[in-house]
């Protein structure tokens, strides 16, 4: 007959498929949930600097320093199924040499449970930003935007992009001083 190990392969077997059928369903109660919210970001501070490049000889490149507010109710993005956000605000423009470029200048991460109300002020960027040539200088459209991937506890990892969002000119001059 049927011995004990069978029986209890059995039980698992049917207990695994009951969890994974549950765990299916409830990714399905929030995957057509619409997970973007407003975004509010204005820059305060611009700094531009010509810097070297260290990949050739006599080169030179643009780093650019911006001090930026931030605001946004991240709220209604958290429901049973949210582990945690990890929010990121990149800065999109063009130049000759590169039709879209994006750097990544901030990032968080936001778990369960902590304050969802982003109130950010004078915030400097987190990492350098760098072009790779002078691409920056006199570019009248970077624009910084907020976007975050949602970790759920089950299903697909989403990638949304805040409604809303900042465009800025960057100056035509290089700055000289030696702070920021």
């Amino acid at each position: 007959m049927n011995t004990v190990l069978s029986r209890a392969n059995s039980l698992f077997a049917f207990s695994l498929s009951v969890m994974a059928a549950l765990t299916f369903g409830c990714f399905l109660t929030t995957a057509l949930k619409d997970r973007r919210v407003p975004v509010d970001v204005r820059v305060s501070r611009v700094v531009l600097k010509n810097v070297d490049d260290f990949t050739g000889p006599r080169e030179r490149s643009d780093l650019g320093f911006v001090t930026f507010d931030l605001s946004a109710d991240l709220e209604p993005i958290f429901d049973w199924n949210v582990k945690q956000l990890f929010l990121y605000l990149s800065a999109e423009y063009a130049t000759r040499s590169n039709v879209l470029n994006q750097v990544v200048l901030w990032d968080k991460i936001l778990l369960r449970g902590e304050n969802t109300r982003l109130e950010l002020k004078d915030m400097k960027s987190k990492y350098f930003f760098f072009d790779d040539g002078n691409g920056l200088r006199a570019n009248k459209n970077v624009t910084l935007t907020l976007a975050w991937n949602v970790v759920p506890n089950a299903g697909i990892l989403p990638l949304v992009v805040g409604s809303g969002h900042s465009s800025l000119p960057f100056p035509d001059a290089y700055e000289t001083s030696r702070n920021y």
